[in-house]
């Protein structure tokens, strides 16, 4: 298990506090890792196809999770603070400019702080792509039931029938109750579907960790929260604003039978995009910490030290 560099607290305002963790050679090209979810925590595994010869890697938790404070708080939790707590860290560890790196949501979050701030990256390497659109939400909650089928009905009779044609919004109202049970009911019945979607044949050690019961009602209330409100973006937020980020060199690494976050995302920010470095993946699935995607996304990241170097 790669083990932290360095870990600390960091107050951010609005009476968050995020847990920072960092790896690597500090004289190394910095990064960043943004998580997914939203309110997924960071993980040690998540840095493991970075060389940490040859980078300085940071991750954190986002507001609200892992070791973050405050717990599942969704006050003052939206994109636009996550931006500004990235700046936070980054001018807090003295980086000048670093490859901003993330999975899933994650490579929303890079994209959107790229746009926002593309004077401070030296370059991307995303994977798992998810724009935040209706679609990118409708898939997860709807459409993956063509694949799904067995353990969509599942997830979908948590629900009254009457509140099966919107789960995303059915699913909030239980998640943001205030009836602690039926919110901790409500985590579970949405990550026991997400843990058995994202893998090919899901192991009992990562569905046991998916639901876990904290870290199941975080990244449930945090990632329905943005979803409800699509990430707090305008519509085709990345993909009208790409030119900001053009000519910046970038990665996307694209698992062809990703189920959570389906390749027509992926498919869509490349046309618009075509510029940036695209991999697809034959044989590999959401899960990014193994096999042919591990491999993929390490040698991306061996690819975009060579281009800033």
């Amino acid at each position: 298990m790669t083990l932290a560099h360095a870990e600390f607290r960091l107050a951010v305002g609005d009476g968050h506090e995020l847990a920072v963790y960092t790896y690597g050679n500090p004289q190394g090209i910095p990064a960043v890792f943004l998580h997914g979810g939203p309110g997924a925590g960071a993980s040690a595994r998540s840095v493991e196809s970075f060389d940490l010869d040859t980078y300085y890697v940071v991750t954190f938790d986002q507001r609200g999770c892992g070791q973050s404070t405050p717990f599942a708080e969704l006050e003052n939790n939206n994109t636009q603070k996550l931006i500004g707590d990235i700046e936070a860290i980054r001018t807090h560890l003295n980086i000048d400019r670093w490859v901003v790196s993330g999975g899933s949501w994650g490579s929303c979050l890079s994209l959107a702080y790229g746009i926002a701030h593309p004077e401070r990256c030296l370059g991307f390497r995303i994977h798992g792509i998810f724009l935040a659109g209706d679609e990118d939400v409708a898939w997860w909650f709807h459409g993956s039931r063509a694949i799904f089928p067995d353990f969509w009905q599942e997830f979908a009779e948590f629900v009254p029938e009457e509140e099966r044609g919107n789960l995303l919004s059915a699913y909030y109202k239980r998640l943001t109750s205030g009836d602690t049970e039926l919110e901790m009911a409500a985590a579970q019945a949405l990550r026991g579907f997400s843990a058995r979607t994202q893998t090919f044949e899901p192991s009992s050690d990562h569905v046991a960790k998916l639901l876990n019961p904290q870290a199941a009602l975080a990244v449930s209330k945090i990632f329905t929260h943005y979803s409800i409100n699509r990430a707090f973006l305008p519509a085709n937020y990345v993909t009208d604003n790409i030119d900001k980020i053009r000519y910046i060199p970038a990665e996307i690494v694209q698992a062809r039978y990703d189920t959570v976050t389906p390749m027509m995302t992926a498919w869509k920010l490349k046309q618009a995009w075509p510029e940036a470095n695209f991999t697809i993946v034959t044989l590999a699935n959401h899960q990014a910490t193994v096999g042919p995607m591990m491999e993929a996304l390490t040698q991306a990241t061996e690819r975009l030290a060579a281009n800033i170097a």
